[in-house]
């Protein structure tokens, strides 16, 4: 779960209606999956047993960085240990399916070279587990946390040498569990990952321009958020053409691709600021989208960024072009865009710059302790937008959730989200748009990227400083598995009824 920091003003906006008895999981297409999201570094722990090695995730917790920032995935949830339980509880809860993450480092622990019988060991046991309950694996290849080693090796994504390095991990991986896994995402949040890593810096593994306002060591804001999309691209679309040769005709399974999508609308209804929200969406995901449909950058970019934009050969573009099986999709926040065009006059600009907008939040104040608006209308807005520019791709909502700072297991406002949400989806399912799946960020509170354990968007609450790391549902875990069990989605007060008969459930 990423965050942009952007200037704010206050805009008001009407919430999505939703009767909360208007709909239950028979509303929804046979095969479609609900489900729910972690990934690795943010729930295994174990972080130094059994021969994982660091990743950059972990040299970024360990650095103590942002004031928000408070702990580290040393131990997180424990599930390294704890995966049978939870599994119990996802099948208990009725989950079609579990988004997660493989770490690389615990897998091949110097990114390349020998197999670690541990790491290998537990991804197997958890995949057997899952599939034990009828609980799908969808498993993610990258989630923030290249191995350590390449990055001190070649500055992993930053060089070409990584697209043969993730195609030989993402092989292992095919290999060894493809004949359980049908769902396979290479990275998540390639655009963020990009931006907040290599532009502005505030994220593992913090390179940017010694002008930007985090303290970064080294990088280029200017040239590297563009190498490491371009090379995420063209390692993705190897990993996808292996599959595709070697694992597909057997195996069956399909590949795909993870951005964040945020809704963009115009501040005003000038010309200038309808072109502007347009060059936002192009930048931020057109970015990738217009490679995987059409083999290039959107001209935008191309005239914007101009010689810092690496460019596809005619047999990489060929390779990229239709190497998705599916897109992705994590969505929490909108945006209102407004034209600000005399950043393009900046000598040596950034990404952010190189757009020529300002982003503005929807609505106003929201920080890493607060909750996030729910506006699924603009999601909607924005998912026909993408429709029309790229076609009607299959894609999975792998994830969106509420955050919240309360401790408490009556968590009322993140129900409401995921109720509105998910009661806008029969609407968009009905008017065209080919969602195959539904997941909640996240099963349980998890280590979050840039608010540590201060906020979680979990459906299990943990206590981290209870060593025993039990899990206890929250209100929105009772409403999730009503909706999931057939239900009819019950009211609000019907479910916080439960709480107090629901003993607290213990791993």
């Amino acid at each position: 779960m990423m965050h942009l920091f952007v200037a704010v003003i206050f805009v008001a906006l009407p919430l999505f209606p939703v009767d909360a008895n208007a709909f239950t999981k028979t509303d929804f297409p046979p095969h479609f999956l609900f489900g729910a999201s972690t990934s690795a570094y943010q729930v295994e722990g174990a972080a130094d047993q059994d021969g994982r090695k660091p990743s950059i995730w972990d040299t970024y917790a360990h650095a103590g960085n942002g004031g928000a920032y408070q702990g580290n995935g040393d131990i997180a949830c424990d599930q390294y240990h704890k995966y049978k339980d939870d599994v119990k509880l996802m099948a208990k809860m009725g989950l079609d399916a579990y988004r997660f993450s493989i770490s690389w480092s615990r897998l091949i622990p110097d990114g390349i070279g020998p197999i670690n019988p541990k790491g290998l060991e537990y991804y197997n046991n958890l995949i057997d587990e899952l599939t034990s309950q009828g609980i799908q694996p969808h498993v993610t290849l990258n989630h923030w946390d290249l191995p350590q080693t390449l990055e001190d090796e070649y500055e992993g994504w930053i060089s070409r040498r990584i697209i043969k390095d993730f195609t030989a991990y993402a092989d292992v991986c095919f290999r060894e569990f493809g004949d359980r896994v049908k769902h396979w995402t290479t990275v998540n949040e390639g655009n963020m990952c990009s931006m907040m890593g290599y532009d502005v810096g505030a994220v593992q593994p913090q390179r940017c321009s010694p002008s930007s306002i985090f303290n970064c060591s080294k990088g280029n804001s200017s040239t590297e958020p563009y190498l490491v999309t371009h090379h995420m691209l063209l390692a993705h679309a190897s990993a996808a053409n292996l599959y595709r040769n070697k694992y597909k005709v057997k195996q069956q399974g399909f590949i795909g691709f993870n951005i964040l999508v945020q809704g963009y609308l115009p501040l005003t209804n000038t010309s200038e600021d309808v072109i502007a929200t347009k060059r936002a969406q192009d930048f931020f995901v057109g970015w990738y989208l217009n490679p995987f449909i059409f083999g290039d950058y959107p001209a935008i970019m191309k005239k914007n960024v101009g010689s810092r934009l690496p460019f596809f050969t005619s047999t990489e573009s060929n390779l990229v072009k239709g190497s998705i099986d599916f897109i992705g999709i994590n969505f929490y926040y909108a945006f209102h865009v407004k034209n600000s065009p005399g950043s393009l006059q900046i000598k040596n600009r950034d990404f952010v710059a190189d757009m020529g907008v300002e982003l503005i939040y929807i609505p106003q104040n929201i920080s890493l302790h607060e909750e996030i608006p729910i506006t699924p209308w603009i999601l909607e807005r924005m998912l026909y937008s993408l429709k029309k520019e790229y076609g009607n791709f299959p894609i999975y909502i792998h994830e969106n959730g509420q955050l919240l700072p309360s401790k408490s297991l009556d968590d009322r406002p993140r129900v409401e989200y995921i109720r509105e949400y998910i009661g806008s989806l029969p609407n968009m399912l009905r008017n065209g748009l080919d969602i195959r799946g539904y997941f909640v960020w996240s099963f349980l509170d998890v280590f979050e990227l840039q608010s540590g354990y201060e906020a979680s968007f979990g459906l299990y609450y943990i206590d981290f400083q209870d060593p025993t790391l039990r899990r206890q549902p929250k209100l929105s875990a009772l409403w999730y598995s009503n909706f999931l069990n057939n239900k009819t989605a019950m009211k609000i007060e019907e479910n916080s009824s439960l709480l107090s008969n629901t003993p607290h459930i213990a791993t």
